[in-house]
């Protein structure tokens, strides 16, 4: 069935009508919301944390609260919106936890490597770890409106439930986020003084 899952198109309606079913015990429709879903979390969560490192263990986490505290899913929103809901909560969570234990790491080789092994030549590539980079230096509050709405294409008011704030103040932020980001590639694009 899961195989199955990668060749359909899954619609919200559907991956919303099987974390109802896993509310109810079906044991494999919880399998379906995991497959559909996992790759929204990852990347909310990437962008969140802002430490890859941590990241695939705070989606596991997330899937792992989701998974314990699935009876209580009504389907009153989208699974999507209420899993990201739940990441959003272990993310918070974990820099709860580091700031009152800091630790120190050594990120330096383990960014190289990764950096290395990235693919080059793609079209596009360039721009998308530009855009990307972009993203990641927007303040804390707006980089997360313009990523649930814009990059994972949430709704405004799914986003708001999810970041646990007005649906004004998501459109405030995401207004503010593309204005910085404008501003950001104009800057970028102007063509260095002559010497």
């Amino acid at each position: 069935m899961i195989h199955a899952l990668l060749h359909h198109a899954v619609t919200e309606d559907d991956v919303t009508a099987w974390a109802i079913d896993a509310a109810a015990g079906d044991g494999d429709a919880f399998g379906r919301v995991f497959v559909a879903l996992h790759s929204d979390v990852r990347r909310y969560v990437a962008c969140l944390a802002d430490d890859a490192q941590a990241a695939d263990d705070l989606v596991q986490e997330t899937f792992l609260r989701a998974m314990s505290n699935v009876h209580l899913f009504e389907g009153r929103g989208s699974a999507r919106s209420w899993l990201l809901t739940i990441a959003r909560r272990a993310v918070v969570d974990s820099l709860r936890r580091a700031a009152s234990r800091p630790r120190p790491a050594d990120t330096s080789d383990w960014q190289t490597a990764a950096e290395r092994s990235q693919p080059r030549n793609l079209p596009g590539f360039d721009e998308g770890i530009v855009l990307m980079a972009l993203i990641e230096s927007l303040p804390g509050e707006r980089r997360e409106a313009f990523f649930l709405t814009q990059v994972l294409d949430l709704p405004y008011d799914e986003a708001a439930r999810t970041s646990a704030c007005p649906v004004g103040t998501v459109r405030s932020r995401v207004s503010r986020a593309r204005s910085m980001l404008t501003a950001m590639l104009d800057e970028k694009a102007e063509p260095a003084p002559a010497c």
